[in-house]
C-alpha cells in the first residue's frame, strides 16, 4: 500500500500545499490558525462559531466541500443506509458533521458513514466530539472543487485507518466507484446498482432511480 508523507512544521508554503491537495482552490484553504497550525479544538471552534464544516491534515483546515446536489444525494444516501441498518440493528448512520479521528491529528468528514455495533463498546453512541474509531463505510459525495490528488489521499487514509469499504458518489457522472482496497476501484454506471458488502450484506442500492432524484442531465 501507498503511504502518506506527512508534514508537521509550521511554514507551510503554496508549493507543499499543491503537493499534498493537487490544485484545490485557495478558498477552502483556512489562513487563520496559518497552514501547519491548527489543532482539533480549531476544527470544533470553527464549526461552533460558524457553522463551517473543516477537515485537519498535518495542521492545515481545509473545508468541507459541499453544494446543493451534493448535500441532498448524501441525504438520500443517508436514508437508505439508515432504513437498512435499523431494520437489522446492524450499527448507526451519520451525516456530513458525523467527525472522525483517524489518527493522531488528522480528522476527515465523509458525508455519510456507518459504523456497525461491533465497533462501539457497549452499543453505545459515542458523546465525544469526534468518532474515536474508523467508520465501516464512508462515502464521498464529490465536489468540482475535489481535487484527485485530495481525493486520493483522503482514501489511503481511509484504508490505514481501518475503513473497510468506501464510495466516492459522483453527480456529474452520475457514477459511484466502489473501493474495497486503496486501489483503483470499481465504476459503476446508472444501469447498476451499489452492494453493501461486506460491510452491508444484502443492500442493494439501484443507482438509476437514485441519480433521477437530481433531475434531468443538464443539456449540453
Amino acid at each position: 500500500m501507498a503511504t502518506i508523507t506527512t508534514l508537521s512544521r509550521p511554514d507551510w508554503t503554496v508549493a507543499d500545499l499543491f503537493e499534498h491537495f493537487g490544485p484545490i482552490p485557495f478558498r477552502r484553504i483556512r489562513q487563520v490558525p496559518g497552514p501547519g497550525t491548527a489543532t482539533e479544538q480549531d476544527v470544533l471552534a470553527i464549526r461552533d462559531r460558524e457553522r463551517r464544516l473543516f477537515e485537519l491534515v498535518d495542521g492545515v483546515l481545509v473545508e468541507k466541500a459541499v453544494g446543493i446536489q451534493e448535500s441532498y444525494l448524501a441525504i438520500l444516501i443517508a436514508g437508505l443506509l439508515g432504513d437498512f441498518a435499523a431494520r437489522g440493528d446492524l450499527g448507526m448512520v451519520l451525516g456530513a458533521d458525523g467527525m472522525a479521528r483517524l489518527a493522531s491529528g488528522l480528522v476527515r468528514i465523509p458525508d455519510v458513514s456507518f459504523i456497525s455495533w461491533d465497533r462501539l463498546p457497549g452499543r453505545r453512541v459515542p458523546s465525544t466530539p469526534f468518532l474515536d474509531i474508523a467508520p465501516d463505510l464512508a462515502v464521498e459525495v464529490l465536489s468540482p472543487s475535489n481535487t484527485a490528488r485530495e481525493m486520493d489521499r483522503k482514501l489511503l487514509e481511509y484504508f490505514q485507518a481501518g475503513v473497510r469499504l468506501v464510495w466516492y458518489v459522483d453527480p456529474a457522472a452520475r457514477t459511484v466507484r466502489v473501493f474495497s482496497t486503496p486501489g483503483e476501484g470499481l465504476v459503476l454506471g446508472e444501469d447498476q446498482e451499489l452492494d453493501g458488502s461486506p460491510v452491508l450484506t444484502g443492500l442493494r442500492i439501484p443507482l438509476r432511480p437514485l441519480f433521477a432524484r437530481l433531475g434531468p442531465r443538464p443539456t449540453p
